[in-house]
């Protein structure tokens, strides 16, 4: 009993020999040939052509498309600044304030240059009555009068002038929300002495996000501008359609394709966050490939074969699969539709022989 292994056929296989004996003990040997044959047969399947649709699938992250950079105009001391990363803001919202000397002295400056053009426009507007006056009792000409009428009018844009940037100055002490979204990095602090064009915080603005992710190998190739696919959040949730609107033109150091999706439609805000990753998924072209049961393939020395039944006999022959479905593999390439392959014990009739060709080390 210890010599013996047991061994477990295919049942097909294990039928066909059956018949095959019970051929040979009822039928002649022409019949038992015919047998044979038929159960050689019942060993081979017939590749068949078939359109797969390959998914190209990759690992993204939620991204905003742009930030909004909030900066001071004029120098000043910052306060009134109450918010924190991750809060949300509305349009126009008050986010800080400027104080300070500086901000003091702007204030001063523009309040002075408005007094000063009232000023003048108070000194041209009387000057233009003198002028009507003296040219309906004939002691100005029309000259004269057109000089009043021009320096009043003049007087008057540079009031309009300083009033737009005493304004001006009075709107810079506060710092406002230019659109909603959410704060996404705070650079300053109350009491912080800020210059000009210094960037207090950032915004993400509202709704504009995707999803960037990369792809490598053969599949960067595939992928083009206006592609359809789905986003699966890997926290759960319900999937979002997705679209692929751009291909960076340069490769990651990595040597991967980098890609962004947007939303096909409007999303809630709680299914679509900034930071979070998921798996994109996109049908990408129809390929013409041959199916064949995954039985058939053979891995020899890194490199796959199956055997082809042909009138000589059973030949390797080398493939490229594809991908797999059930109980079958797609064939790239290697196969031609309606060649017979082998599936049952193909990996040992492929080897046979090379029992008798190794020779043990002595």
């Amino acid at each position: 009993m210890g010599g013996l292994i047991a061994t477990r056929e295919p049942h097909g296989r294990r039928l066909a020999v059956a018949l095959l004996l019970a051929a040979c003990c009822i039928f002649g040997a022409e019949s038992t040939q015919a047998l044979a044959a038929a159960a050689d047969q019942a060993d081979l399947a017939t590749a068949r052509a078939q359109t797969l649709t390959q998914h190209l699938s990759a690992y993204g992250q939620v991204e905003p498309i742009s930030l909004v950079q909030v900066r001071v105009v004029e120098p000043g001391t910052v306060g009134g600044l109450d918010v924190v990363p991750g809060s949300v803001v509305r349009a126009g919202q008050v986010l800080a304030r400027l104080g300070g000397p500086r901000m003091q002295a702007l204030l001063t400056a523009r309040e002075q240059s408005l007094r000063s053009s009232k000023a003048r426009e108070e000194g041209a507007s009387r000057a233009l009555d003198i002028a009507r006056r003296q040219y309906a009792d004939q002691l100005a000409t029309q000259q004269m009068l057109d000089a009043a009428q021009s320096e009043v009018a003049v007087a008057r844009a540079a009031v309009q002038t300083a009033d737009a940037q005493f304004r001006e100055a009075q709107n810079l002490r506060t710092v406002r929300a230019p659109v909603g979204g959410k704060v996404i990095d705070l650079r300053a602090a109350d009491g912080e002495q800020a210059t000009a064009g210094e960037t207090l915080l950032a915004l993400q603005p509202e709704g504009k996000l995707w999803v960037r992710a990369e792809y490598y190998g053969s599949d960067a190739a595939l992928l083009h501008v206006g592609m359809q696919g789905r986003y699966q959040p890997v926290a759960g949730g319900r999937q979002i359609a997705v679209r692929l609107t751009a291909i960076f033109p340069a490769l990651t150091p990595d040597g991967g394709l980098r890609v962004g999706f947007m939303a096909t439609s409007p999303i809630a805000s709680a299914a679509w966050m900034a930071g979070e990753w998921g798996t994109l998924s996109i049908a990408g072209p129809p390929r013409h490939m041959v199916a064949v049961p995954t039985s058939a393939l053979i891995l020899d020395r890194g490199r796959w074969w199956v055997l082809v039944h042909t009138s000589q006999g059973d030949k390797p022959q080398q493939v490229v699969p594809g991908p797999a479905h059930g109980w079958e593999t797609a064939i790239a390439s290697g196969v031609l539709p309606g060649q017979k392959v082998v599936v049952t014990d193909a990996f040992l009739r492929y080897h046979r022989g090379i029992a008798r060709s190794y020779t043990p080390p002595d």
